[in-house]
């Protein structure tokens, strides 16, 4: 989880991991992930109709197959939808290659790899201290700015310097097993699991901008940190309850022992939990089931939902009727090109990179800078990061997500326009 400077890009070695496998079989993850999503279906109708006792009896197939009547038609739709991209079969609104086929072959090979290699070294992350010892440095930065444990600036960093993935793979792990409340997971699920630095750069780039990173990313950067401060105290985060998951909470105290420092303490408390450590055998169940976890619970959510909001996003024009009201705030503004620009901010609900894609037609630098910023400020897409928390057991509904978008907009959006008419 390092940051390394590799390849004159600033990443994390799980990252170039990942990129090395996708490149070493770019031409069979699709095949892969349409085998896994069918395995995923199958494995939830015998779970579902023949409760076969190798399934219910396990807790951790249980929980992976037995899942409720909504999810059943999820991953449905998602193995439908798969099938139909795979073999271009159905109507081209699924399969074509801004809709499903976009999913198919450009994100779920990223998925893939990532969570192969973040799911199987996870367990190095948390079962070793780690998370112990920032958790005592950093809980009197993240409880009063954030309403977080310190322990949550791991998944933090994983996510604003590795990849959105990473963190919420964490964050669901951390939560399952009682680390955090149903509200601090859904804080940090929805706050902090940002796009990564690399990608940022993409966007940039794909608005003509490149050459701006550095005070771009400084605006990224601090409206993502006042929606961070905002978000929990206002719903519907802050109504979220403070209860763990099946009730069982972990014994992570964060008050600091008399005698001791944050230093000493948070030394002692990851040589306590590193104690526990089970051995090889243990850390590679645990690895594998991570992966199968993500695998299978996220790539269908991923398929079905991403697919239908970008069918919305191509063939209708809903996002951008819903846009219309902000045309004249962008006015107000002093934002040129103020009705292209409305055009784009609820796109990128479907798919974080559209925005950017549909404002390489506008003339104006400043609104194009606007638009990349934004559309990488306002977080939930649906393509990836909306899928993947829907398809965790962080507990966030879909309803929650709509309204998060919109309100990290209401909020990031003035502070990127201040700072587009500092540096225009």
């Amino acid at each position: 989880m390092i940051p390394m400077k590799i390849g004159g890009e600033v990443t994390i070695p799980i990252a170039v991991l990942s990129g090395w496998l996708q490149d070493l079989l770019a031409d069979y993850i699709p095949t892969i992930m349409l085998g896994i999503i069918i395995i995923t279906l199958a494995g939830t109708l015998i779970a579902k109709l023949a409760k076969p006792a190798a399934i219910i009896n396990s807790p951790f197939f249980n929980n992976l197959f037995n899942v409720t009547t909504g999810w059943v038609i999820v991953r449905l739709l998602g193995t439908l939808f798969a099938v139909s991209v795979y073999f271009e079969v159905g109507p081209e609104h699924i399969w074509s290659a801004d809709t499903g086929g976009l999913l198919l072959f450009d994100l779920l090979p990223v998925l893939f790899s990532v969570f192969l290699f973040a799911g199987l070294l996870l367990p190095l992350l948390i079962n070793f201290g780690l998370l112990e010892f920032f958790g005592s440095l950093l809980t009197k930065v993240m409880r009063p700015l954030f309403k977080l444990p310190g322990r949550s600036s791991i998944d933090c960093v994983a996510s604003w310097i590795g990849d959105g993935t990473i963190g919420v793979l964490l964050t669901s792990r951390q939560y399952e097993e009682g680390y955090y409340t149903k509200k601090e997971a859904a804080i940090i699920g929805t706050t902090f699991s940002v796009v990564s630095i690399t990608f940022s750069l993409v966007v940039l780039s794909q608005v003509g901008l490149g050459h701006m990173f550095v005070p771009f990313y400084l605006t990224i950067l601090v409206s993502g940190i006042a929606a961070a401060l905002i978000m929990p105290r206002i719903p519907p985060l802050s109504r979220k309850e403070d209860t763990y998951f099946d009730e069982k909470a972990k014994d992570a105290e964060e008050d600091i022992p008399s005698g001791y420092t944050p230093v000493t303490w948070g030394i002692t408390a990851a040589i306590e939990k590193a104690k526990k450590s089970r051995g090889i055998k243990d850390f590679f169940t645990q690895g594998a089931q991570n992966i199968l976890d993500m695998w299978m619970g996220v790539a269908p959510v991923v398929m079905a939902l991403g697919t239908l909001a970008l069918i919305l996003a191509e063939y209708t024009p809903i996002f951008r009727w819903i846009g219309l009201p902000f045309i004249p705030v962008l006015e107000l503004m002093g934002v040129p090109e103020a009705t292209a620009a409305s055009e784009t901010i609820f796109v990128g609900f479907a798919d974080m990179f559209l925005p950017s894609v549909m404002a390489t037609g506008i003339e104006s630098e400043m609104t194009r800078f606007i638009v990349a910023s934004l559309s990488v400020s306002q977080l939930i897409y649906m393509s990836e990061v909306g899928g993947l928390l829907l398809g965790s057991k962080i507990p966030v509904t879909f309803i929650d997500l709509v309204l998060i978008f919109i309100l990290r907009t209401i909020i990031t959006l003035p502070m990127i326009v201040v700072a587009a008419h500092i540096l225009f």
